[in-house]
C-alpha cells in the first residue's frame, strides 16, 4: 500500500475532522477523475458502543459516507474546486453485499463519471479483502 495522501493532507482538502473524517489515507488520485482511499475499521470507534455491542457491524450509512469522502477528494483535488466544499447531492443507488467489522480494512474507490459546473456524479465500490462490500452511485454538489 502506497500512501499518496495521509490524514493530515486529506484534511487540507476536506473540511471533515474527528469523528467524521472517515478515510485514513489516499492510495491513488487522479484529480477530477478518480480516488482510491483506505479506511481501517477499529473496535475503538464510538459507533460500536451501540451498533451492536455483542455483534459489532459498521453501519451502511458510514460506508456510504466513506465513499462520498473519497469522491470528494477526487473532485476537490481539481484545481478549479480547490478550497471549496463538496456536499451530497444524492444517492441514486446503493447495494450492500457484506458486513464490515472491526479489524477490516476497506478499500474505497470512486470514479467520477461526469462533472458539470458545480455538480459531479460518480460510482463507488467498497471492498474488504478483494470482496465487494458496497456499491453506490453518488451525486456531489460543490458549495
Amino acid at each position: 500500500m502506497t500512501k499518496i495522501l495521509d490524514s493530515t493532507e486529506i484534511q487540507k482538502i476536506l473540511p471533515h475532522r474527528y469523528p467524521m473524517l472517515l478515510i485514513d489515507c489516499v492510495e491513488e488520485l487522479i484529480p477530477g477523475e478518480k480516488a482510491v482511499a483506505r479506511r481501517n475499521v477499529t473496535i475503538n470507534e464510538n459507533v460500536f458502543n451501540g451498533h451492536f455491542p455483542e455483534n459489532p457491524v459498521l453501519p451502511g450509512a458510514l460506508i456510504i459516507e466513506s465513499l462520498a469522502q473519497t469522491g470528494a477528494v477526487a473532485l476537490l483535488s481539481e484545481k478549479s474546486f480547490k478550497g471549496k466544499t463538496a456536499y451530497f447531492g444524492g444517492i441514486q443507488s446503493a447495494e450492500f453485499r457484506k458486513v464490515v467489522r472491526p479489524g477490516d480494512s476497506m478499500k474505497l474507490e470512486v470514479c467520477l463519471e461526469k462533472v458539470r459546473k458545480n455538480i459531479g456524479r460518480g460510482k463507488g465500490i467498497a471492498t474488504v479483502d478483494g470482496k465487494k462490500v458496497c456499491t453506490a452511485e453518488l451525486t456531489f454538489m460543490i458549495g
